[in-house]
């Protein structure tokens, strides 16, 4: 199962945005909701094709009230997550799932909340530790090379 996970803005109630408009509600019907950080909304998709088009579906939405949106897939690492954008290259074969992990966008978890990304790359294969602040974990998620120079 590939997850998709949508993280609300700081200031906008990311469930209750998505459930109260209709087109957002249709297009996560036939899902069971989760939040596996605060202010977030996850799904388990049946692959990371209809990851990637439930992330098309939910755009308009995407764009107007989350901070960013993530994607766990498993045969690219059960650990880490992906970019929306480092995503849609795996599936449309324009990156090559063994050659993701690289550019790196390391969020501080603190009390259940995604907190300020660190850029970062493997060096040796080891991440480097976020040092930002005290935080009680780290979130791992791969992007692009545009997306970290950006």
């Amino acid at each position: 199962m590939t997850q998709v996970c949508l993280v609300g803005d700081v200031d906008v109630d990311l469930r209750y945005e998505l459930l109260s408009r209709e087109t957002a509600r249709a297009a996560l019907a036939t899902y069971d909701l989760h939040e596996p950080f605060a202010n977030s909304v996850a799904v388990d998709t049946v692959s990371l094709g209809a990851a990637v088009s439930l992330l098309n579906d939910l755009n308009w939405y995407i764009v107007r009230f989350a901070d960013c949106a993530l994607v766990r897939e498993p045969s690219v690492s059960t650990e880490e997550w992906l970019s929306r954008d480092l995503a849609e290259a795996v599936r449309d074969g324009d990156a090559d799932p063994d050659a993701t992990a690289e550019f790196l966008r390391v969020y501080g978890l603190l009390d259940d909340e995604l907190v300020e990304p660190m850029y970062a790359t493997r060096v040796e294969g080891s991440i480097p530790e976020y040092d930002l602040r005290p935080v009680d974990d780290t979130v791992v998620v791969r992007v692009t090379e545009s997306e970290f120079g950006g």
